[in-house]
């Protein structure tokens, strides 16, 4: 490092082998579990590197303005319905929630990374699709906790934790669904753009086919790969009229496009095709037939990215006014994983 460069927490971490979360607990002296050879690593290398609290930013910091700020990707579908449910967690617990969009433009981003600094919001909730490295980075320096939801990448070492949807397991249990209801081959359409989050149904999707054995014929594609209404024939090609064959999608807008171009194409649904989506949105239950998907029990996730955070603000007490029981957080960088249940319709019955 150059002597001319004030050592950061970023250093500190990487010199000590731990996370910048464990670094700021340590550092901070906060009442977390942390064994004292943790401690005395991250001592060490603060010590070593001559790493010094800026004490204004930490003095400003303790003066709460019980005020968190939430990033979001947009707000259409999932989001917009997360950022209802987090601004009806905040108001419970006395809190101000204020909400942006990046619309995954770095230019917004960098001019919203300017306005929540200025706020000094007491803390972070962000998406993993939301934010850069090098604007996190930013955050976490200047004092402020990240804690990140739906994010499967190298974003989770900066955050005090992590609260995902357990996709992954959606995909799973949707592949085990399709085929007790008589499919014998498999196919996945997907939404590329959406990086890790899109990764995490592919791996579901790919173990989902392991663990029903066999060798079913299956694919995956993307909708950059092809129009919509090249779908159905695609489909059609890879899969035989002897067994229906099941389509998972990204979410119940994708599985919503699918369908109804299937059905406009002459092909049955559920007869021949059985489709199935992830959100439960309103679309997947006016459709018709009534798409199968996966409900996202958004209260839950917002309740326990709520409570995590207040419990690394020192809020215990505000949370036991609540009546809540006190929130045992993973260590420092862990992860929550929220399981999404199945909701059978038309779409994949018999």
């Amino acid at each position: 490092m150059s002597d001319h460069r004030q050592a950061t927490v970023f250093d500190v971490a990487k010199e000590a082998g731990v996370s910048t979360a464990t670094v700021s607990n340590v550092l901070n002296r906060r009442n977390v579990p942390l064994t004292e050879e943790t401690i005395r690593k991250v001592e060490e290398a603060a010590a070593k590197l001559g790493y010094r609290r800026n004490v204004m930013a930490a003095s400003l910091s303790r003066r709460k303005s019980y005020e968190v700020g939430l990033l979001l990707p947009g707000f259409v579908g999932y989001y917009g319905l997360f950022a209802q449910q987090m601004e009806r967690t905040a108001h419970k617990y006395g809190y101000h929630l204020s909400v942006f969009s990046t619309d995954l433009d770095s230019k917004v981003e960098t001019r919203l990374l300017e306005k929540l600094l200025e706020r000094r919001v007491d803390g972070l909730f962000c998406h993993g699709l939301a934010m850069s490295e090098e604007s996190a980075r930013k955050v976490v320096n200047d004092g402020t906790p990240i804690l990140f939801f739906n994010c499967w990448n190298e974003l989770q070492r900066m955050a005090i934790g992590t609260v995902n949807l357990n996709v992954y397991q959606a995909c799973v249990d949707a592949v085990v669904h399709l085929h007790e209801q008589g499919c014998r081959s498999f196919y996945y359409y997907g939404n590329r753009r959406a990086f890790a989050t899109n990764e995490q149904r592919m791996n579901g999707f790919r173990d989902g086919l392991r663990l029903i054995g066999g060798a079913y014929p299956s694919d995956m594609i993307d909708t950059g790969d092809i129009a919509d209404k090249d779908l159905p024939g695609w489909l059609a090609e890879r899969s035989e009229e002897e067994a229906p064959a099941g389509v998972i999608c990204f979410d119940d807008w994708k599985a919503f496009v699918c369908q109804n171009r299937l059905i406009e194409c002459g092909y049955a649904v559920p007869e021949r095709f059985k489709v199935v989506g992830i959100n439960n949105e309103f679309v997947a239950e006016h459709s018709y037939p009534a798409i199968t998907t996966f409900n996202i029990p958004y209260e839950h996730q917002a309740d326990i990215s709520f409570r995590w955070m207040m419990t690394h603000l020192g809020e215990q007490a505000k949370l036991k006014a609540k009546g809540d029981k006190a929130f045992q957080p993973p260590d420092a960088g862990g992860e929550v994983k929220i399981p999404l249940t199945l909701v059978e319709r038309l779409s994949s019955g018999t």
